[in-house]
């Protein structure tokens, strides 16, 4: 039991408690060698995994507490310390005299829309710094994101969604996370990424100008994981200016969203986003009915086709008395017109590099629907892939398989995935992949 005046690691002296939430107490503390204030988050995890898992989540939280920890950005909360205490971690952070957006939004309802750009672009431009040095935040939430006096935003808790659990939910059916606020590809039981991040910071700010997540609200989170799963979200009504970008955010294939770095920037200069085009159209319209004269001329040109292939065909069987027959007959073309074409094509992008690694977009086309797909290929010398989402990772030696989530398996027109690759060294070599149908 944490009491006020417990003194943390022998030097950060409990003052006051700040919050309560799913992942443990925060409170305000005096840092008694520094002689500063910090906040001191002592983390909790028997309500998020039952006690079954204690000692491996310690050593995660450790491990992702010390990546955070390497980030510095005016916009994030800075991780000072990773301690111990009574046997559970803690973290010891930047102290913001703040209200969460949350308790914001409780106070004053839905804000306006040059407001929530404001913000939007103050946490984007952390999130953008945090994934130019590999760090994927996995929970923003208004709960995570701190407004002060002055309306300075910053974003807290980074990893530590990361830290209790990969997958969306637990072993023993908790979620990790908050359903309202994941990427349409998390809640179908992907892995989080850079662009399930881009996602979440949409659905933080719609929430911000809408009053409400896109989805909606439910207590029953199964009910709510599934309608996030299908990525149709209630347009924004009251956002105003604000829609357009809320939705490039929010589109749920994740290779049609921005990077947070394109998000920063529109958000700060109120850019509007580029003109979206599909890559095909959600509905076949019935063609327009032809002129008579379109009609005669498509007619015409019918006819000199098929007289132009009763010739040709006979040019080349040597019937025609002009052409004496000089063995065997040749093909109207040197290309192979008996393969069938490729059903399935994937594009490899390197979307983002640091010195040590990289994260890559792979997307899958279909020329015409798939009810399965792998996409293979060599890994690069020195390469390791370190984190996949959107699908599901085999590798032997340095031949990598990807197939696709329960969620993406079925493809239309497109769907894609991504990782985290770490390298030997700057400049990662760009893999060449193939694509099959199945």
């Amino acid at each position: 039991m944490t009491n006020k005046d417990d003194l943390v690691a022998g030097r950060y002296r409990l003052v006051g408690r700040i919050g309560r939430g799913a992942m443990g107490v925060v409170w305000r503390a005096h840092d008694e060698r520094l002689d500063r204030t910090v906040a001191v988050k002592l983390l909790s995890f028997d309500a998020a995994l039952g006690g079954t898992d204690g000692e491996q989540t310690d050593t995660r939280v450790m491990r992702e507490a010390r990546l955070a920890a390497r980030l510095q950005h005016p916009n994030a909360i800075q991780v000072h310390d990773v301690v111990e205490h009574e046997g559970r971690p803690c973290l010891v952070m930047e102290y913001l005299p703040s209200e969460s957006l949350s308790a914001v939004l409780n106070d004053r309802g839905a804000l306006p829309a040059d407001e929530v750009a404001r913000i939007g672009a103050q946490i984007a431009g952390a999130l953008a710094a945090a994934h130019e040095v590999g760090i994927v935040h996995r929970d923003i939430k208004p709960d995570n994101v701190l407004i002060a006096p002055d309306g300075t935003a910053k974003i807290t808790d980074f990893g530590i969604s990361r830290a209790v659990g990969d997958a969306t939910m637990t072993s023993n059916g908790i979620i990790a996370g908050t359903p309202a606020f994941l990427a349409p590809e998390v809640a179908g039981g992907g892995k989080a990424g850079f662009p399930s991040d881009v996602y979440s910071l949409g659905s933080t700010l719609y929430a911000a100008t809408e009053g409400i997540p896109p989805f909606g609200l439910d207590e029953n989170p199964i009910a709510l994981l599934r309608r996030v799963s299908t990525g149709e979200i209630v347009p924004p009504r009251q956002s105003g200016t604000l829609t357009p970008m809320l939705l490039w955010l929010l589109r749920a294939d994740p290779s049609e969203r921005p990077s947070m770095r394109q998000a920063e920037d529109h958000l700060a200069n109120g850019k509007p986003p580029p003109e979206f085009q599909p890559r095909t159209a959600t509905m076949a319209l019935p063609p327009p009915k032809p002129r008579r004269r379109g009609i005669l001329f498509a007619a015409a040109a019918v006819l000199l086709v098929v007289l132009g292939l009763v010739v040709g065909l006979a040019i080349n069987r040597g019937d025609s008395p002009q052409q004496p027959q000089a063995g065997p007959a040749l093909p109207l073309t040197t290309t192979t017109s008996s393969r069938a074409p490729s059903t399935c094509e994937a594009d490899y992008q390197i979307t983002n590099s640091w010195p040590d690694g990289y994260e890559a977009l792979v997307t899958v086309r279909a020329t015409k629907p798939l009810n399965g797909w792998t996409v293979s290929w060599t890994l690069p010398g020195g390469q390791r892939i370190n984190n996949l989402w959107n699908g599901t990772l085999s590798q032997d030696g340095t031949a990598v398989q990807v197939a696709p989530a329960q969620w993406n398996t079925a493809v239309r027109t497109s769907t894609s995935f991504g990782f985290i690759a770490g390298t030997n060294g700057p400049n990662p070599v760009k893999p060449d992949v193939v694509c099959q149908a199945r």
